[in-house]
């Protein structure tokens, strides 16, 4: 992962938190031919969910990348995917979360092995 896509998927981790999502996480994805990493974040509610869309935009201009699949409005599930490309950002209910365990999910095979 090179260092602006760092700092940017670190800018936008601390602007979750600033926006009370929990377990706000970044996941760097060594072998994925298509984006660098995760940010990973769980919101409160579907109003919670699209509070947050709604303000992360400016931030995304800000930090200049380009969101390949804007929606006017987020999904209603509780499950929002921002695609820019090197980041993805993933704004989900605690139980799709749960569910899903993309953490888990997208561990490297180095880290499966030490489990």
């Amino acid at each position: 992962m090179t260092e602006i896509v760092r700092n940017n998927s670190q800018a936008i981790a601390d602007f979750l938190n600033e926006h009370s999502c929990r377990d706000v996480s970044v996941i760097e994805l060594e072998n994925c031919s298509w984006t660098d990493c995760f940010v990973i974040a769980t919101v409160n509610s579907v109003g919670h969910l699209r509070g947050v869309v709604h303000q992360i935009w400016d931030l995304l201009n800000s930090l200049g990348l380009q969101v390949n699949n804007r929606h006017k409005t987020p999904a209603e599930d509780g499950w929002t995917l921002i695609d820019t490309g090197d980041i993805v950002i993933h704004l989900m209910s605690q139980e799709l979360r749960d569910f899903y365990s993309l953490e888990k999910l997208w561990r490297t095979t180095e880290e499966k092995k030490e489990d």
